[in-house]
């Protein structure tokens, strides 16, 4: 399977992980809103601190992202590109979001796909600070309560990653039991979460948010992303048992390259590592 070499040590544990409960509901993104508030107050308004959230077409301006980019000083296996900021109104096809905290603040971490006013398709990774909701849409959002998407220094990527920890609980209504996931480096993404699903005895999940980055991608139907550096959303995910009737999961998904290219499909099973991180929330089914 492809790795590539990570500037720290690897931690001994490969999934960080946290028992939550959780809630799926839909909400409007207001305009007018910085994106982060605009999501933030979704969320609150369902009792929850933090989550998940994916989407399709929506509409944004100002808008500022950047895009996966090749390391210029080695401090990290690959970086990002300089922010652009296209003009006018940019129209989203799809992405996901984490919802978290960061230096104790709501903060998030948005992949997606859109075209900007001039037409010109791209995708990245959304700032949250220059980002802007342009008119309202619908998103789809799972709320979790008694855990939290924490940013904090990675050793091993040497970057301020999401991960899950333990929070005290908001009292918001819950209907699931749910895992709140981040997965590290060069471990096969649907593997992974397979192994993750027979130690906790989960046999159905749906897969909620999804956001991070694979080494390149191989798909179900034959196409191929060759640079190694990706930007990645999860589409529909879905854990269900296999022919041997062990879980297996199947991962939709869309990503960008450090060239520019952009990808979308399902992702073969056992053929797809991460590079940096990806974080999901698992709703158990059964």
């Amino acid at each position: 399977m492809r790795s590539i070499k990570q500037p720290g040590a690897p931690v001994p544990e490969r999934i960080q992980w946290m028992e939550a409960r959780g809630r799926a509901f839909a909400f409007t993104l207001q305009a007018d809103l910085p994106l982060l508030e605009a999501a933030r107050r979704g969320f609150a308004a369902e009792g929850f601190a933090g989550g998940v959230l994916n989407f399709r077409r929506g509409t944004l301006g100002p808008f500022a992202y950047v895009m996966p980019a090749l390391s210029k000083t080695g401090e990290n296996a690959a970086f990002y590109s300089d922010t652009y900021r296209p003009g006018g109104v940019t129209r989203t096809k799809l992405g996901s979001m984490t919802l978290g905290m960061r230096d104790g603040a709501p903060f998030f971490h948005c992949h997606g796909l859109w075209t900007e006013a001039d037409g010109k398709a791209s995708g990245g990774h959304m700032m949250p600070d220059e980002t802007m909701v342009a008119e309202p849409f619908e998103v789809e959002a799972f709320g979790i309560d008694g855990a939290m998407f924490t940013a904090e220094p990675d050793p091993e990527t040497n970057f301020k990653l999401f991960g899950p920890v333990s929070a005290e609980s908001t009292g918001a209504r819950t209907t699931s039991r749910a895992f709140a996931l981040r997965l590290r480096p060069n471990q096969d993404f649907a593997f992974c979460l397979e192994d993750f699903c027979r130690a906790h005895g989960i046999a159905r999940a749906r897969i909620h948010g999804g956001v991070g980055s694979t080494i390149g991608a191989r798909f179900t139907h034959g196409g191929m992303t060759e640079p190694f550096a990706t930007e990645l959303a999860i589409t529909a995910g879905a854990i269900a048992p296999g022919a041997s009737g062990a879980p297996e999961a199947a991962l939709e998904v869309a990503l960008i390259d450090y060239t520019g290219g952009i990808a979308e499909g399902r992702l073969i099973r056992g053929d797809n590592p991460v590079l940096m991180t990806m974080e999901l929330v698992l709703e158990v089914l059964d």
